[in-house]
């Protein structure tokens, strides 16, 4: 699974808004800047955040974003299933009917129990989690910067 811009530039408009949630509301503008995220890319995943619920909007001279949840109520699964949808590591999971080998194929096993234990990890870090370092063990973290 390889995932699209839409979901990593979320998650890392959503740790942008926990981190500087003291600053709250945050305008698009200072978003699309510490992110080096098109303006307007930015404004249609916000669009779809805020309808999911993850974020809301603030208008006026002083308006801007802020998360509409906690940060420990944010998983990376949630925000990989809202861009990505719950995808298979391979297409025979959910469609059997699709490979001629799926009732006698030996590996189709390990591919269906690989996109579990991948979906379980994503749904067991949080925004917060992220933020705090504590995401993935090892001290490795995705990148919340920019992207190349």
């Amino acid at each position: 699974m390889k995932l699209s811009t839409k979901t990593r530039y979320s998650t890392r408009i959503l740790i942008d808004l926990v981190q500087h949630r003291e600053e709250a509301p945050i305008q698009v503008s200072k978003i699309a800047a510490s992110q080096k995220i098109p303006v307007k890319y930015l404004e249609q995943l916000l669009r779809r955040l805020k309808i999911s619920g993850f974020v809301k909007s603030v208008r006026g001279p002083k308006g801007g974003h802020l998360l509409a949840m906690e940060p420990e109520d944010i998983s990376l699964g949630q925000i990989v299933r809202l861009f990505e949808g719950q995808s298979d590591l391979v297409e025979c999971i959910s469609l059997p009917e699709k490979c001629d080998m799926a009732s006698e194929c030996l590996v189709r096993s390990a591919w269906q129990e690989a996109t579990s234990v991948l979906y379980d990890k994503l749904d067991n870090i949080s925004i917060a989690d992220l933020v705090a370092g504590d995401g993935v063990k090892n001290g490795n973290l995705p990148c919340s910067g920019p992207l190349e």
